[in-house]
């Protein structure tokens, strides 16, 4: 079956969706912005391929609807950090992709796929399940590049785009790097598009964890209580602990919040990630804590660099050297391929050190601090694993122990 040709002179295609749905997904950012439907040069449904395309669900069809909102675009397009590291990337890797085929997964606005084409790319495939596509074709129109820019609107599991690609970008990070679940369908569109010795952008992306200190941010959720207007509201503070901690937390935090240097939970390559490695992280850790302070909790961040094509290029549909539990105590030779150039990289950081981004950090506080003395060592483990109710929510079990005291946080992230 073939997609019917009814767009723009671009080759937009958007097929009628009936699915209902009953469910208001809470999406906070740094999504899926996938795929279902498309029109290429010659675009056909995935009828016939051997491997069928994971269902869409109730949960992803509310999800792909709250990218269809102006206000979470604009706020990504806003972040400069962001924006302006991307369009950087592609105009510093100009020579892998003038003249080539370009996929933007979850092109959202088409921005990306607009900075791809300025720097010369023969033709972009603009891929995004959401109705913003449809803005999207109209920017593209607007600035004179339907010639380039193909907008597809569906998921990137189900379109069907009938040539190699050169290179894949794309904007996949999430809150804590995996929320969201979108780099499964950048690893979906490598495994089924991207020529051997392709372009990867972002390149590699590693995920960080820190224990920290946050007295201001406690004493305004908590401590509050104690005495308000001279009442004694203490009887309140079960309930504010509960509300305000329950749920891992989204703010800015600075490094002098930061107790230790930082532990790596997770290093992806995205030449080589399997989408079974996302379903479970695992990761032990040992601190010993810089000065004495109450600890609240962790931070947790994560930085993407951009890097060149592989030196070596590798099968992509081989396994990482990651498997099993992913046990990432550190990144080993195994772990990190070398890459073309890597001094010249350049990184986007979501550091607490670093300028503010939209991601900002992701914070899991205790319900109650613990004291913890220079030097004094802070261990455990933390696995992050896939919502069976949802994988795009995230589950995350933090187990951590210090001064002889031993604590488990159950906490998700929706």
């Amino acid at each position: 079956m073939h997609a019917g040709n009814t767009g723009g002179s671009n080759g937009y295609y958007q097929q009628q969706q009936h699915w209902g749905v009953s469910q208001k997904d809470r999406v906070r950012r740094g999504g899926d912005r996938r795929s279902r439907d498309v029109r290429g040069l010659r675009v056909s449904s995935m009828a016939g391929e051997s491997t069928a395309a994971p269902p869409c669900t109730d949960f992803d069809v509310a999800y792909f609807h709250s990218y269809a909102h102006v206000g979470i675009h604009e706020e990504m397009i806003k972040d400069r950090i962001r924006t302006e590291t991307y369009r950087a990337a592609i105009m510093q890797q100009r020579s892998s992709i003038e003249g080539k085929v370009v996929v933007d997964v979850g092109c959202g606005t088409g921005i990306l796929s607009i900075f791809c084409a300025q720097a010369g790319a023969k033709r972009v495939y603009a891929v995004d399940a959401s109705d913003i596509s449809v803005q999207a074709n109209e920017v593209v129109k607007a600035n004179n590049l339907s010639d380039k820019i193909i907008v597809l609107h569906g998921r990137v599991e189900d379109v069907e785009i009938e040539e190699e690609v050169d290179v894949i970008i794309s904007e996949w990070m999430g809150y804590m790097l995996l929320y969201e679940s979108m780099l499964g369908s950048v690893i979906t569109a490598r495994d089924r598009w991207l020529k051997p010795g392709g372009l990867i952008l972002p390149s590699n992306a590693t995920l960080y964890m820190a224990p920290v200190t946050h007295p201001d941010r406690y004493g305004e959720s908590i401590d509050f209580w104690r005495n308000v207007y001279g009442i004694d509201m203490s009887a309140m503070l079960s309930l504010a602990k509960q509300c305000a901690f329950e749920e891992p937390s989204v703010e800015t935090i600075s490094g002098e919040n930061v107790l230790t240097w930082p532990h790596v939970v997770k290093h992806v390559d995205c030449y080589t990630i399997q989408i079974h490695e996302l379903q479970s992280v695992t990761t032990r850790y040992k601190f010993k804590s810089m000065m004495r302070a109450p600890l609240h909790g962790f931070a947790f961040w994560f930085d993407v660099e951009f890097s060149g094509p592989a030196l070596c290029p590798a099968n992509y549909h081989a396994p990482s050297s990651l498997t099993g539990s992913l046990n990432n105590d550190s990144i080993n030779g195994t772990q990190s391929k070398k890459r073309a150039n890597p001094n010249e990289a350049l990184v986007l950081s979501t550091a607490p050190e670093d300028p503010p981004t939209h991601w900002q950090q992701t914070l899991i506080y205790f319900y109650d601090p613990i004291e913890v003395e220079q030097d004094q060592l802070i261990e455990g483990g933390l696995t992050l694993s896939q919502s069976k109710e949802n994988p795009r929510f995230m589950n995350i079990h933090l187990e951590y122990a210090s001064g002889g005291r031993s604590f488990v946080k159950e906490s998700v992230m929706r």
